[in-house]
């Protein structure tokens, strides 16, 4: 991709539903970057408009001018802080979301307790992805950091196939010797003894919205694997309980796995199931990173299929890599089902794709789809 600035005749105009027609091929990604730091606009700037293909075309020192620039310049998405003066991040958030319901949103905000909370509660209102800032650090950490996360995380939310222009585009059933047998349930009935989730990018709103259809005291253990760092996993919990009206929590070492539990790894561990005397617990595992994960949904899904064989439902989400993809190759091998979730729905569809693409997805669905998918599994076995 060309960093030459196209032309201002052949872009977009801003529109009042947000700049949702991508910058052409040839284009470099207009990026507009929200922090009160000059120092970190600028340091921002300089690393980004050195990546072929990206260029910050705007920044703002807080939200109020950060709208200001939107409502006049086309932007591709937007670099956003949490803790601003005038207007913050999550007040900023809140009135892009309702201007700008597609135009991609990053956050880059501080790791502590408070931002922490802050950038969850951004996660769930509709920003796309994070990054975590660097505090108190050299100016070339700040551009390792830059380098290393945020820039992929960018290519990854604009690329082509990750689902943020296609999300009013009605579905498609896929064709070709691999695509998934997208068989109903009810076609397929199967006692389901556990549910293992994955998902990554754009996790906590996809949670947000399928976690409320298992509120059933007798809906089988879920555990999910949610890429996210420890700062943040316990926070996750508390939110998801708050908006599904039953418990969410981190798992703990050595948990028994009783009907209607829902528990997330926690940031930094692995989790596995394992067979024990009075029924299946949850494992620690402090092994290295898998696919760059920890935790990472291979290791659960593959000890979900030792343990709960062909009674084990796994669910891909949105997110970026390949996580789950050999996990589900393992539970389709001891005969356990597997729903994807769709292009169109993702916010990145690296994940669920990878698993569709092998042909291990018996089911393919929108994301307002999958809890009730679910739902009706789990009824039907009652």
């Amino acid at each position: 991709m060309r960093t030459a600035v196209s032309p201002a005749a052949t872009r977009p105009a801003a529109s009042p539903t947000g700049p949702v027609v991508p910058a052409a091929d040839s284009s470099p990604l207009r990026l507009l970057v929200v922090d009160d730091s000059a120092t970190i606009r600028g340091v921002l700037s300089k690393t980004l408009n050195a990546a072929p293909g990206i260029r910050v075309t705007a920044t703002a020192a807080n939200g109020e001018k950060a709208l200001s620039i939107l409502a006049t310049e086309p932007i591709d998405l937007v670099l956003l802080d949490i803790e601003m003066p005038v207007m913050d991040g999550l007040e900023t958030l809140r009135q892009l979301r309702q201007r700008y319901p597609r135009l991609p949103v990053i956050m880059f905000s501080s790791l502590t307790e408070r931002g922490a909370k802050a950038t969850l509660e951004a996660l769930i209102n509709g920003a796309n992805d994070y990054v975590a800032k660097p505090t108190g650090v050299a100016a070339n950490t700040i551009v390792d950091r830059i380098e290393s996360e945020l820039i992929p995380k960018i290519r990854a939310i604009r690329r082509p196939g990750s689902g943020l222009d296609k999300r009013l585009a009605v579905p498609v059933p896929m064709k070709g010797p691999t695509a998934p047998d997208r068989r109903e349930p009810a076609n397929r009935p199967r006692k389901t003894a556990a549910i293992v989730i994955a998902v990554s990018t754009g996790g906590p709103s996809a949670l947000a919205e399928i976690l409320p259809c298992f509120t059933n005291a007798a809906c089988p253990p879920i555990l999910i694997v949610q890429h996210m760092p420890k700062e943040f996993t316990a926070h996750l919990g508390e939110r998801l309980s708050k908006i599904c009206g039953h418990r969410v929590a981190e798992a703990t070492d050595d948990q028994l796995l009783t009907p209607g539990t829902i528990l997330l790894a926690p940031g930094g561990i692995h989790i596995e199931a394992v067979k024990g005397r009075e029924g299946a617990r949850v494992k620690f595992n402090h092994g290295p990173p898998e696919n760059s994960c920890r935790p990472a949904a291979d290791v659960l899904f593959r000890s979900a299929a030792q343990v709960f064989g062909d009674e084990t439902l796994a669910v891909v989400l949105t997110g970026m890599g390949s996580d789950g993809l050999a996990g589900c190759k393992a539970i389709a091998a001891a005969g356990g089902a597997v729903i994807a979730q769709d292009e169109p729905t993702s916010i990145v569809w690296g994940m669920p794709g990878q698993v569709v693409r092998a042909g291990l997805a018996e089911t393919v669905l929108p994301l307002d789809r999958i809890g009730p998918d679910i739902a009706m599994r789990i009824r039907r076995q009652q």
